[in-house]
């Protein structure tokens, strides 16, 4: 956490979220200040829509052949928005610095770069939508136990065990799934 501020680090969803659209979620946070916070989700693979069947839809031509690595949900606002979060060894002129080595880019510019091995990132991922707070409710949802955080690493950003990620964060920071409790106490 720099300066107060989550960007670059991955939240995990605790059990009992109050909205559905987030239950076991993994987001990563790509933005986040005074004013408002954005990430996406990094677990919420979109069913049957592979990236080269998008870029496809998009009608950018691929020079290479491309894996079929799914598109995933990157949150609920804003869905037909394509964002690509990738490693930041590529730096298009819109790219924003999400800070961990990550970065996020929503121009087309990264997808024909993708497809054409024009400089393309070394791992890379396409969501649709994302999800955002306003002004200090990231932090009061943290405070209320909403969110737990961790470092994100390449397994968790980019790893195709979307299944598993939100277990495997929660690993990463020494916590039992099994053992997490819906209701928060104070002492």
């Amino acid at each position: 956490m720099q300066g107060g501020f989550f960007s670059g680090q991955l939240l995990i969803a605790m059990p009992g979220i109050s909205d559905p659209r987030f239950e076991r979620a993994l987001i990563l946070v790509c933005a986040h200040d005074d004013q408002h916070a954005m990430g996406v989700a990094v677990n919420r693979p979109v069913d049957g829509l592979t990236f080269p069947d998008l870029l496809a839809r998009l009608d950018i031509k691929s020079s290479i052949v491309l894996p079929p690595d799914l598109v995933l949900m990157g949150g609920p606002v804003e869905r037909e928005r394509g964002f690509v979060v990738h490693t930041a060894d590529y730096m298009g002129e819109h790219s924003l610095d999400v800070g961990e080595g990550l970065a996020l880019t929503a121009t087309r510019e990264v997808l024909v770069a993708i497809a054409n091995r024009n400089h393309q990132p070394r791992r890379s991922f396409l969501a649709l939508g994302y999800a955002g707070w306003g002004a200090g409710q990231l932090e009061d949802e943290i405070k209320d136990n909403v969110w737990l955080t961790c470092q994100p690493d390449d397994d968790l950003v980019f790893g195709a065990d979307y299944d598993r990620k939100w277990s495997l964060a929660l690993a990463k920071i020494g916590v039992d799934p099994d053992r997490l409790s819906a209701f928060a106490g104070r002492a």
